[in-house]
């Protein structure tokens, strides 16, 4: 829980920031229910995992029951991000077909129940796209009142693509300090071709020229926004 800023210091300007994406996400449930929320970034090293958590730990702030399931069943990083085992997790769950609430794990802290990956298959794309998968997701949204879903890049693989199709809503992190305007419109325009609904984009390690107030910050913006943009 060490790389979560809003458990770790939640006074601080990037934790604000955070609270202001959950402001925008609550939001957006005025129009339609958002209860599924997938978080996905254009290429690998954006900090995906990283925003997941902390977008988690101010959702539990505020009381709301929440989920993380780990979708990257190609490169896992939840369990290590939550300090929690990976001995078993989706990919076991998707092939035994057994009670999920049987391999849900609860953080020692923020009570975020967490669904690791488990072990990586051979075919984690035919996974997600499987009848199992939709009804598991079917059978979360009973029990939570939001799940957020952890998946690999939207560029390198088609695993995001295939999940925004069943999903409420999709928001897309993407690395300002290094990632070119052309990939970034890329992988939204991937995400848009399968009707993805885009809550927002996070700008992550957005420089700011007041060094003295913080170093960087999370930047939300609404996809209609993104739009006029």
């Amino acid at each position: 829980m060490n790389e979560f800023i809003t458990y770790t210091n939640p006074k601080s300007p990037i934790s604000e920031a955070y609270r202001g994406i959950r402001t925008n996400i609550q939001f957006a449930n005025i129009d339609k229910k958002i209860k599924t929320i997938l978080v996905t970034s254009s290429t690998p090293g954006e900090g995906k995992t990283t925003t997941l958590g902390n977008l988690a730990v101010v959702l539990s702030a505020n009381g709301h029951k929440i989920l993380v399931v780990d979708c990257d069943m190609r490169k896992p990083r939840v369990h290590k991000a939550f300090e929690l085992s990976n001995q078993k997790g989706l990919s076991d769950l998707l092939v035994k077909g057994e009670d999920y609430k049987g391999y849900v794990q609860r953080t020692e802290c923020c009570a975020i129940d967490v669904l690791t990956a488990g072990k990586i298959p051979g075919n984690p794309s035919e996974l997600l796209y499987s009848d199992a998968m939709r009804k598991l997701v079917e059978q979360m949204k009973e029990d939570y009142e939001y799940i957020l879903f952890d998946t690999p890049p939207v560029l390198p693989v088609t695993d995001a693509a295939i999940m925004s199709s069943y999903i409420d809503g999709v928001v897309l992190v993407i690395n300002s300090g290094e990632i070119k305007r052309d990939v970034a419109k890329k992988a939204k325009e991937t995400l848009t071709a399968v009707n993805a609904n885009i809550l927002g984009v996070v700008m992550n390690r957005v420089a700011v020229e007041d060094r003295k107030t913080y170093q960087s910050y999370y930047y939300y913006q609404s996809s209609d926004e993104k739009k006029e943009a």
